[in-house]
């Protein structure tokens, strides 16, 4: 008999999902074991190469047995991220220091964590009901930390191009009542939701035990009929944004 091990996916002894999950917030005590190269890496690369960051969640399905991440260096990159975002969206719209926090809490807790933990339960649902192939185990069940991650890894290139790149023109072009303004707030906002429906696509299209994985690229025909409804009727749909963010604060 070999004396080499078995293989991640096929050992007895692998941890369930409540030691994983403390194992990965007990690491957020421990920023010199979390790897932010791996992290950066990751982020510049959902941008350019998203099929390349999943190829990775693949390989580390096999020597880990998990595809979610088991390291929360993208996450606190992901909330320093939010940090600085908010803080030019606190510039933008002069708000005081308290009503800074006030937004950073919104942001984090309501737009992240909250409206992330309600959408990836119910993909994670819809996966594991209707989309298992006929005779996938128990064990190959879809994870809903991996849905997380799906939903972290679609949300940072969004937030980047709405809380960053508009931010930084909402004065000089956005914010106004141009033809151009309309166009470019728009078209930011549907390559923002765009980036989102397509690495939740990739995300869930890699996983080898689903199937009828496209529904996930149907809400582009929705965007596309609501960015072209928003410049006939010459509705900035970034501008829109940036007002409910100060609505919530102010």
């Amino acid at each position: 008999m070999s004396s080499l091990p078995s293989p991640a996916t096929h050992r007895v002894m692998c941890l369930n999902a409540r030691a994983k999950t403390y194992k990965f917030f007990r690491r957020l005590t421990s920023f010199h074991q979390m790897d932010f190269e791996s992290a950066a890496w990751q982020a510049i690369y959902l941008f350019i190469s998203p099929q390349t960051v999943y190829r990775d969640f693949s390989f580390r399905k096999h020597t880990k047995a998990q595809f979610a991440r088991d390291d929360p260096a993208f996450l606190v990159l992901l909330g320093i991220f939010l940090l600085v975002s908010c803080a030019g969206f606190g510039l933008v719209l002069r708000m005081t220091f308290l009503e800074y926090i006030t937004l950073v809490l919104y942001v984090v807790f309501v737009d992240c964590v909250i409206t992330g933990v309600i959408m990836c339960s119910l993909l994670w649902l819809f996966c594991n009901k209707y989309l298992l192939k006929p005779g996938i185990s128990e064990d190959n069940r879809v994870e809903w930390a991996y849905c997380f991650d799906v939903h972290l890894n679609a949300l940072f290139p969004a937030l980047v191009i709405l809380h960053g790149v508009m931010i930084v023109l909402y004065h000089a072009l956005i914010g106004h009542d141009w033809t151009i303004s309309v166009f470019i707030g728009n078209t930011l906002w549907l390559a923002a939701v765009g980036y989102y429906t397509y690495i939740t696509f990739l995300g869930y299209s890699c996983l080898q035990q689903l199937q009828s994985t496209r529904l996930f690229l149907y809400p582009f025909t929705l965007l596309t009929l609501i960015y072209l409804i928003a410049l006939m009727t010459g509705t900035n749909i970034s501008t829109t944004l940036v007002q409910f963010y100060q609505f919530r604060v102010l």
